[in-house]
């Protein structure tokens, strides 16, 4: 296989989850009151659990929508939706441990941590499917683990660039 149908193919298996990951910040603009999914609870170290930047609406608009979009994928042969369900709930549970490690280092919601920021949802639902459906074909998941920083970083720009975000990371 060539590498840009690599490319390709790589982009349309993790869409889901690049969906699901990207489209929470689009609550601000949907919703005039949204709810942190920690309910404004602090952990035992006295900090936030994931902050005021988790919020129940966000997680139900990732949810949604990756859940569509691995819908539409599958109708047109290009996906199954057993994957999709668990890459995009793999994702944006991933999103949320990463908050929780954030607010465990004293980062501030927004605040940047390079490579967790980038990285660990697609890892987390890598692990997921490994564990629930089954492996993923290798060079989908080197060229995902390729790919994803460049889209993540560029896709942040975007959203702050229509005022999605506060912070172009």
């Amino acid at each position: 296989m060539g590498g840009m149908s690599l490319i390709i193919e790589t982009l349309i298996f993790f869409l889901p989850s690049y969906v699901a990951n990207g489209l929470p910040v689009t609550s601000c603009k949907i919703f005039k009151r949204r709810h942190p999914i920690d309910l404004g609870k602090n952990f035992i170290d006295g900090r936030r659990v994931l902050g005021d930047n988790k919020t129940i609406e966000g997680f139900f608009i990732g949810l949604l929508s990756g859940l569509l979009v691995g819908l539409i994928l599958t109708l047109c042969g290009l996906h199954v939706i057993e994957s999709s369900i668990v890459l995009v709930v793999g994702t944006l549970l991933g999103d949320l441990i990463g908050s929780f490690i954030k607010r465990r280092i004293s980062l501030k919601p927004g605040s940047p941590l390079p490579l967790l920021d980038q990285m660990f949802f697609l890892v987390t639902a890598i692990a997921f499917h490994h564990i629930i459906v089954g492996p993923i074909e290798f060079n989908i998941v080197l060229y995902g683990v390729l790919i994803t920083p460049i889209l993540h970083v560029s896709t942040n720009f975007i959203a702050y660039k229509f005022g999605l975000k506060s912070v172009p990371w």
